[in-house]
């Protein structure tokens, strides 16, 4: 069977690149090959529509296998990730009781944000753990972090677990200056220096953080979370270096937090991208051993990109999220709940957030295999290439001087960069599903939404003060405006007056519910109307604020004049369809289309017709 095979495929000549790309030229019928087929990322580099073996002969990556440097496969040769869930401690009784029935329910990990007045109660707190067994980490403001250290290290000792617990510290002094705009008040490598000396008894125990889940949820795009990442450890590593530290006792201190954002693929990418370059950056510090060039990272799903609005589809983006992060081999995952953008997470929305890292684990099996992405042509592409731009990140910050040097230039294009994605889902190049697209037409959400802060330990400083990251999440700017619609007196209607060409009618008036739907605006949809004047009196008999003209191009001309002149003013006229300066001529000033800003719009309707 297998001579037959090869055979068979002998009769076929090879298909050179050059030649699959003239037959698909051919079959685009004279499109631009570029424009329809080739993917610019946001990333600065081109995604083809086809990879081959050739493409990714050169990458020695390939070469490589799971454990072994520089790890782009994997630091592991298991997939067995911990499953995290992070507990907000208020009362130390209580946060004890459920750490340990969380871990009845498939949690190993677990992440206690606390404060330094809970060092003297940590015995309390963690009564009933096995801290052989159990990866903690504690999650505190930088002031906190050395006196929780040595609390922890003298429990750990206590448990003769120096050598099998895992966990971390979070000591983040760069944190205060991105969230607020306020510089760290202390000097930074003399307090890491402390820890350093504090956590030495304990092998795994890391204290140093990286916490570029802070650019994730501020908008940041994927290469620049990885370039920034990289030269946030590298600052890590170079500072505490110069104070007398061996490479090896800085590096295996270092703890990556990282988020995930949707693009699937590409956060594969990321994640296997970051482990190869930091493995690189820690070797030229000459590190004893090639295994302190692990890169231990926790992944956590993205808030940024949560919804208020059709939140239920928020368990869509963190699922996807979540496998991404599962399938490129990350040490632990965070599933941030999907009420998150409104409220405290409730046991209900825990239990979902725990479950959908079970169901990838006992259901999908994804802990099976190790690096399933090794080998693609695609993924290994996407590898190489965000490699490429993540490294051209960080040795610009690099010449800049460091990190430190550095990090309002960091805020600043983390900034730009969600600038940008804010004016992509404006104009739907970006879509929130449920939010800028296909929205839910009756949800309300003005009932469920509460204030929370998201500082726990009290370190923040009263006000912000210079530059600082985003803090809105990409569809916060819809939402503000159906919130307002919702707290108006009045709801605005718009009423779709639908006539002639039948295909052309339904698309556009389908078309115009959900544009206004967005908004949160009552809507009238219509069969069709044999004359302008009696879907002008129909709307008009049911009150409308908005009137929408749905019919063909070609149709327009003659319809408009007339809903112009029988309209009258009584309600804003908007025409579904392109703008253009003929229909401007007759009289329309208002129009819907692919190309319309949405949020724009919205906003000038709202302007002109709440009340």
């Amino acid at each position: 069977m297998a001579e037959n095979r090869k055979k068979l495929f002998e009769q076929f000549a090879p298909v050179t690149p050059e030649e699959w790309r003239a037959k698909a030229e051919v079959d685009l019928k004279g499109a631009d090959f570029d424009k329809k087929m080739v993917w610019r990322t946001n990333e600065g580099f081109n995604v083809q529509p086809l990879y081959r073996g050739v493409d990714i002969k050169d990458l020695k990556a390939t070469e490589s296998l799971p454990g072994e440097y520089p790890f782009v496969r994997g630091t592991r040769t298991n997939n067995d990730w911990q499953r995290r869930q992070d507990i907000k401690v208020d009362n130390v009784a209580e946060a004890n009781a459920k750490a340990r029935e969380l871990l009845t329910k498939g949690i190993t990990s677990l992440g206690l944000k606390v404060n330094s007045d809970h060092a003297p109660e940590l015995k309390t707190l963690l009564a009933g753990i096995d801290l052989n067994a159990v990866e903690i980490n504690l999650k505190c403001c930088p002031k906190c972090a050395l006196a929780l250290t040595q609390a922890l290290v003298e429990l750990i000792k206590e448990a003769h677990a120096e050598e099998t617990f895992n966990g971390s510290v979070s000591f983040d002094p760069f944190k205060r200056q991105l969230k607020h705009g306020v510089t760290f008040p202390g000097n930074m490598v003399e307090m890491a220096a402390e820890l350093l000396k504090a956590a030495a008894p304990v092998k795994h125990l890391r204290v140093l953080s990286v916490d570029s889940i802070l650019l994730n949820n501020a908008g940041a795009y994927i290469y620049q979370e990885l370039g920034y990442a990289l030269a946030w450890g590298n600052e890590w590593m170079a500072q505490l270096t110069d104070a007398g530290f061996k490479a090896d006792e800085v590096a295996r201190r270092i703890k990556f937090n990282m988020g995930i954002s949707t693009i699937y693929f590409m956060e594969i990418a990321k994640f296997r991208a970051a482990r190869q370059l930091w493995a690189q950056i820690v070797k030229q510090y000459g590190p004893e051993c090639d295994c302190a060039c692990k890169m231990v990272v926790n992944a956590e799903t993205s808030k940024f990109n949560l919804t208020v609005y059709d939140s239920y589809v928020n368990l869509l983006r963190t699922q996807t999220e979540a496998m991404s992060a599962a399938l490129a081999g990350v040490d632990s995952i965070v599933v941030t709940p999907f009420d998150a953008p409104y409220k405290e997470s409730d046991d209900f929305s825990e239990r979902i957030a725990r479950n959908q890292q079970i169901l990838l684990r006992e259901e999908s099996h994804l802990d099976k295999v190790v690096d399933p992405a090794g080998g693609s042509y695609y993924v290994e592409m996407l590898t190489a290439s965000l490699a490429q731009e993540a490294w051209k990140l960080f040795l610009d910050v690099e010449d800049k001087g460091g990190f430190t040097a550095a990090i309002e230039d960091v805020i600043n294009n983390v900034n730009t960069s969600a600038t940008s994605r804010f004016d992509k889902v404006a104009k739907r190049k970006e879509q929130l599903l449920g939010t800028n697209q296909f929205p839910n037409f009756t949800e309300k959400a003005a009932d469920k939404v509460t204030e929370s802060c998201g500082c726990h330990c009290g370190c923040a400083p009263e006000q912000d003060g210079g530059v600082a990251l985003n803090k809105k999440r990409l569809g916060s700017q819809f939402e503000e405006v159906r919130l307002a619609t919702e707290g108006a007196a009045h709801t605005p209607k718009a009423f779709m007056l639908t006539i002639g060409n039948l295909a052309m009618r339904l698309a556009r008036a389908q078309f115009a519910c959900n544009f206004f739907a967005c908004a949160g605006y009552d809507l009238v949809d219509n069969n069709g109307f044999k004359t302008v004047e009696d879907g002008i009196n129909a709307a008009m008999e049911q009150k409308a604020d908005i009137v929408v003209l749905c019919s063909s191009d070609d149709e327009y001309a003659a319809l408009i004049p007339e809903a112009v002149k029988l309209l009258d003013g009584r309600a804003e006229l908007v025409l579904a369809g392109p703008e253009t300066d003929e229909f401007k001529a007759l009289g329309i000033t208002n129009f819907i289309n692919v190309r319309t800003n949405v949020l724009g719009t919205l906003k000038a309707f709202n302007a002109k017709l709440l009340k």
